[in-house]
Parts: structure tokens; sequence; C-alpha cells
């Protein structure tokens, strides 16, 4: 499942620059992700690299973006084919 930003998010720009897939925009008054874009950094990183950077833990599942592991992939394969472009 794709990953979303919570209120508890104090805009401090961290996990924007970590995204590989650049899913993250600065929003008013908080940053969002767009799930379109995110793979949780599958095929990039071990785990996604927004969590270890944001500083108050705000950066959770979003329940209404629900993706197998399987989809996620394919969405990074997708993404990989499109820079490749």
């Amino acid at each position: 499942m794709s990953l979303m930003i919570t209120e508890d998010c104090i805009a401090c720009d961290a996990c924007r620059e970590e995204c590989p897939t650049g899913a993250i925009e600065e929003g008013d008054p908080i940053y969002v992700i767009d799930p379109d874009r995110c793979t949780e950094c599958i095929g990039y990183e071990d785990e996604p690299a927004c969590v270890a950077v944001c500083p108050v833990d705000c950066i959770v599942p979003d329940p209404n973006n629900v993706e197998t592991v399987a989809e996620l992939k394919l969405k990074y394969e997708q993404l990989k084919n499109e820079e490749e472009d």
C-alpha cells in the first residue's frame, strides 16, 4: 500500500529529498504523497526512506490505497521505464 503523511507533519522537508520516485510534494500546510508514485521504496531501498528520516513519525500506510507487494513492484517497474524514456 502506498504511504500517507498525517497532520502531525512539521513540514521539515526531510522526506521529500529522500523519496526516490518524487512522490512527496510540499502541500499546504503539510506534505503529501502521490499514491500513483509511491512504491514504499520497493526496488530502491529495504524500507521506505521517508519513514526512516521522518523526525515525528507521521508517515503511515494509506488505508485508501492498499496494494500488494507485487503491485508495488509493478509500479516500480513502470516508473523505472518512464525514467529511461
